[in-house]
Parts: structure tokens; sequence; C-alpha cells
């Protein structure tokens, strides 16, 4: 017969997972600031995806397709990276903005500016995850580690890609 347990549901069940609670809460709040700066990314490429004009129109349209569906999948994965270090996820535009390295685009820059724009920003984006790497790695945070990582090399890749446009 099993035995019954239990539970008060009245306070959250401890997090043990093998880091630190002082660990968790810094590689989370980095996160934090990975997962505003990609949605901010992600927002300004969508706008683009729907304002770019010109020669180059047809391959940036879809460029900047491909690059938006991506970054859209990145931000759940990040979010859900910050939820399982049991921490809260930022999710309003106000907080984005608040931790946000990338800055949003109000306007509606020539083609050649976008890509400018858009290069720089994964640029940014590679830059912030490289800075959680050593708050992860010392803790063996390997779901983090590999997370990042993978950003790194989206990112980077797709700033070559878009500075190779620019000649």
């Amino acid at each position: 017969m099993s035995k019954s347990v239990a539970v008060d549901l009245s306070k959250p069940q401890a997090i043990d997972i093998g880091i630190p609670e002082k660990e968790r809460q810094k590689i989370a709040a980095g996160l934090k600031h990975l997962l505003a700066d990609t949605y901010t990314l992600y927002l300004k490429t969508h706008n683009f995806h729907w304002n770019v004009t010109g020669p180059m129109f047809n391959t940036l349209h879809l460029m900047f397709e491909t690059q938006y569906d991506e970054l859209a999948l990145a931000v759940d994965l990040i979010a859900e990276r910050i939820r399982a270090l049991g921490v809260f996820a930022p999710g309003s535009f106000s907080q984005f903005k608040e931790l946000a390295t990338v800055k949003e685009e109000t306007g509606v820059p020539s083609a050649v500016e976008m890509i400018s724009q858009l290069a720089k920003d994964h640029e940014t984006l590679s830059k912030v995850a490289r800075e959680i790497l050593p708050l992860s790695g010392k803790v063996d945070d390997e779901p983090t580690n590999d997370l990042l990582t993978q950003r790194m090399q989206v990112h980077e890749k797709n700033a070559w890609m878009l500075r190779s446009l620019l000649g």
C-alpha cells in the first residue's frame, strides 16, 4: 500500500536542482536581459519585415521573416529557462524596455540602415549571452550553457549574413 504524503499548497516547493539560490538568481537576472533584448529584436525585425522597401525588398522581406520566426521561438525557450530556475520571467513592454540593451525603432529607416541596425543588434545579443556564460559555467548549469551557446551561434551567424549584404 502506498503511503500518502501531505503537501502544503500554501508554500512554494523548494527548488533543488543543484544550483544554489544566489547563483540561480544571478543567472536568471542575466537571462531576463537576454529575454528583453531578444523580444525587442523580434519586434524590430518584424517591423522591418513589414516596412522594408527598395530593390532588395524580396530578399530582405524573406530574410527578416526567417529571423523573426526564430526569435519568436527563442523568446519562449529563454523565458522557460528563467522559470526552470525558479524565477518569474518578465513579460510586459515596460519591463522589456527597462531591461533591454537593444533599442526599438519607431521610424522607417532605409533598407541599408535596417540591415546595419539588425547586424549590430545581433552582435549585442551575442555579447549579452556571452556575459552570462561565466555565471552559468561556474555552477555547471549545462542547460543554460547550452541555451546560451545556441543563442550566440544564431546571433553571430545572422550578424555575419546581414553584414555580408552591406559589402
